[in-house]
């Protein structure tokens, strides 16, 4: 399966991977080239801190190149009226009787401790092309799923501030 990204997503993954190979790539050989200086390998613990650091800063960057030469670039437009890519939507919750905000982001960008919620969540797929008024069943499994009312759509701009997730 692929991964949706937006366009901004890919920048966003596109500047971490220079970061990383230009900078962190940099100060992690050195650390290890500076740990190793400190004699016996085998009982330095600084230079195998060193070399676990190094390692998953490249694993990331390869992370990251899969993850863009495998993505299928997906759109952000919508209608003005219906949700979508990078909306921040208001709902209601009829079992609980609450009301939420969420903004609907790539899988990414997804991060529900800030109410970002992916595209391709239970939530996120069934809000996506509805409109303000609209009753969303969200289906969770087979066996359980909930209605919401979409209170309120609001269009944001994506300027690339949400943070990617790192795996």
């Amino acid at each position: 399966m692929y991964d949706q990204l937006t366009k901004q997503d890919i920048k966003k993954m596109e500047e971490e991977i220079e970061y990383r190979k230009l900078v962190v790539r940099k100060q992690a050989l050195e650390a290890v080239k500076e740990a190793r200086a400190h004699g016996d390998l085998s009982e330095n613990f600084e230079y195998h801190a060193a070399k676990k650091d190094k390692n998953q800063n490249e694993s990331r960057i390869r992370y990251l190149e899969r993850m863009i030469q495998t993505a299928k670039i997906i759109s952000t437009d919508s209608a003005e009226d219906e949700v979508g890519m990078n909306n921040t939507v208001t709902v209601w919750f009829e079992e609980d009787e609450e009301e939420a905000t969420y903004k609907i982001v790539t899988t990414v960008r997804g991060n529900s401790l800030e109410n970002r919620i992916s595209n391709e969540s239970p939530m996120g797929k069934a809000l996506l092309g509805h409109r303000v008024g609209d009753r969303v069943q969200v289906k969770v499994n087979e066996n359980y799923s909930y209605f919401v009312q979409i209170r309120k759509i609001e269009n944001t701009v994506d300027d690339g501030s949400d943070q990617l997730r790192s795996f």
